[in-house]
């Protein structure tokens, strides 16, 4: 489980995060919802262990960001919005590439069979010759090379086709209700956040989204100040 009790994030005087409690279980997916700027995308860093946080305690399978967090960083998947992918080498290489810098060793065969999973089948093209679709499920799959439990993911489907947006949605679902793993996810598609997550944080202090969804009977749970 992630937990994760009064997390704040200031830079100087100005604060990002103030308050901040949530939790995920195994086989979760959780939406985060709010306005740019709200901080999600902060909140998602700090919880990758990209940045440190100002307060608060955060709990992944009962270890302490505050003191475990070298082996806190092996049970953890992150992909933020921007692709970070090798272009001109193949979608093969790239995975050969990440591999070596995995937390855990995974034969070529079960590398390539992510890709499968995910339905991307470009295995010895050239990642510039993909479409976007193509190259944001390349982008998560090498964020499973090491078989995380906890999936963090800004903006996973933003500027890709409805075909490549539904199958990277099931294919979250799937990790989560076959697998166990716990997954988090920012997005401004309501559609897609609605039909994909078992619940929904709101962040930020603009009512638009958390309204909304309540329009739409769907609950949401407030983030935060």
């Amino acid at each position: 489980m992630l937990q994760v009790h009064s997390l704040e994030k200031r830079y100087h005087k100005h604060k990002i995060l103030e308050d901040v409690n949530l939790q995920v279980s195994p086989g979760e997916v959780v939406g985060l919802v709010g306005e740019n700027g709200a901080g999600k995308s902060t909140l998602l860093e700090i919880l990758a262990t990209v940045q440190s946080q100002s307060g608060g305690n955060i709990f992944l399978e009962e270890r302490s960001y505050a003191t475990d967090i070298k082996n806190i960083r092996k049970l953890i998947g992150y992909v933020p919005q921007e692709i970070s992918l090798w272009e001109e080498f193949t979608v093969a290489e790239n995975f050969l590439f990440f591999e070596k810098l995995s937390w855990k060793r995974r034969s070529l065969e079960a590398c390539k069979q992510l890709c499968l999973d995910m339905q991307l089948d470009k295995w010895d093209e050239p990642v510039e010759s993909l479409s976007g679709g193509m190259k944001r499920k390349l982008n998560l799959a090498i964020s499973l090379i090491h078989d995380p439990i906890l999936i963090l993911l800004d903006e996973p489907t933003v500027g890709i086709d409805m075909k490549s947006k539904e199958e990277i949605g099931n294919y979250l679902v799937s990790l989560a209700k076959n697998q166990g793993k716990m997954i988090i996810y920012t997005s401004h598609d309501m559609t897609e956040i609605t039909s994909c997550c078992d619940r929904i944080y709101c962040l930020g202090k603009d009512p638009f989204y958390s309204d909304l969804l309540k329009a739409k009977g769907v609950t949401v749970e407030k983030l935060g100040y």
